[in-house]
């Protein structure tokens, strides 16, 4: 019987990527949610052929509902309807849904007891041990779809016990401004940020990365998914994003996965785990990258990582309220309301601004969201 597979954020790069690996795999994709893009669902649902598919925006969802209507997939609108495609009886659910936004659909997958690809680094940022401790009650798996993370989870294949990591390397390519100081960022625009050197990625997690607030939330997202410190996690721009991420050993041995900057790799070891299969993604021919280069972060220029560094070593809501102040002012920014720097401002204003819990439930969860993101309008 071929696996079931859910992908929510359908639309999306990773979305359409994981929907690649779903044909070439045969796999069954039961269930498709985007957020307003009614004409490429479309084409998922015609070609795929889902039991279920949700829009967040109503408007677009009852578009999609008329526009599909010789077809049997159900259409459903609103948050509500992705938490149904993820509550749907599936293998594995991939959610690549942008921002916190993600969070609830990712409840709702474990809560049904499906596997879930994360490539919604937001969910465990914002809710880090509600999900994990949620997903360890239901012996549900949470296999990492982020090239770096997913890195680190396959170099821990071959670890027997996780008391002999000493440390976490994450790689990071440094964005469009790398190597650029603070004055040379203060007038950039957004177009310029959004000019990425490697990956094809969506509007704000591109910018993400020319902040490098990408790799900040990437830390914090490495501490849920492989249980250490944070100081246990460090580092490293490289640019030619060949060496996706490194584990150091007690004895100081280095392991890293390596391979060209392809997402399809990390989505489809997510999909088949444990297993390998041939893909699509063209072989790593070292001898033509010659040389692969490493240096540290500038990161009196590229304050996000340390804030977020911060805002765990915190914990309770400070990562919360981070990513939150993050989503907000990354918008501003695209819309040409604040300038680059003001992000990274922001984020900090934001999170001496909140009070937080160590424990800490769902609703906490989104009521510090709601209090960052109106904290940033009102400071911007």
């Amino acid at each position: 019987m071929a696996k079931k597979i859910s992908i929510l954020g359908s639309t999306g790069s990773i979305g359409v990527q994981a929907l690649e690996v779903a044909k070439l795999r045969g796999f069954d994709v039961i269930a498709l949610t985007a957020h307003t893009n009614t004409a490429l669902l479309e084409t998922q649902i015609r070609a795929f052929k889902p039991v279920m598919a949700a829009m967040t925006d109503e408007r677009a969802a009852a578009a999609l509902k008329i526009s599909v209507g010789d077809t049997p997939t159900k259409v459903f609108g609103g948050i509500e309807g992705v938490r149904a495609c993820a509550g749907l009886q599936a293998d594995t659910v991939l959610n690549s849904i942008v921002g916190l936004a993600g969070l609830t659909p990712t409840l709702a997958a474990i809560e049904a007891g499906n596997a879930v690809a994360l490539a919604n680094k937001e969910t465990l940022v914002a809710a880090g041990s509600l999900v994990m401790k949620t997903a360890s009650d239901k012996g549900v798996a949470i296999l990492p779809v982020d090239s770096e993370h997913s890195a680190i989870f396959q170099v821990l294949q071959g670890c027997p016990d996780r008391s002999m990591v000493k440390r976490l390397i994450l790689t990071a390519s440094g964005g469009p401004f790398f190597g650029k100081r603070a004055d040379e960022l203060q007038c950039v625009t957004a177009e310029q940020a959004l000019n990425h050197p490697n990956w094809s990625m969506g509007a704000k997690i591109t910018v993400d990365s020319a902040t490098m607030m990408n790799k900040g939330l990437e830390l914090i997202e490495a501490v849920w998914l492989f249980g250490v410190k944070p100081e246990m996690v460090d580092i490293i721009v490289h640019r030619q994003s060949i060496v996706h991420s490194l584990v150091e050993y007690l004895d100081n041995s280095v392991v890293a996965q390596l391979g060209v900057p392809d997402m399809r790799i990390p989505i489809q070891y997510a999909l088949t785990y444990p297993q390998r299969f041939e893909s699509p993604v063209r072989q790593l021919d070292l001898q033509a990258f010659g040389t692969l280069t490493f240096e540290e972060p500038d990161y009196e220029t590229f304050r996000c990582i340390n804030l977020c560094r911060t805002a765990i070593t915190l914990g309770g809501l400070y990562p919360a309220a981070a990513n939150s102040a993050n989503e907000a002012a990354n918008l501003l920014f695209r819309e040409g309301k604040i300038k680059f720097l003001q992000i990274a401002e922001l984020v900090e204003k934001t999170m001496h601004a909140v009070i937080s819990k160590e424990d800490y439930n769902l609703e906490d969860v989104l009521e510090i969201d709601r209090f960052a993101r109106a904290f940033v309008i009102q400071n911007c």
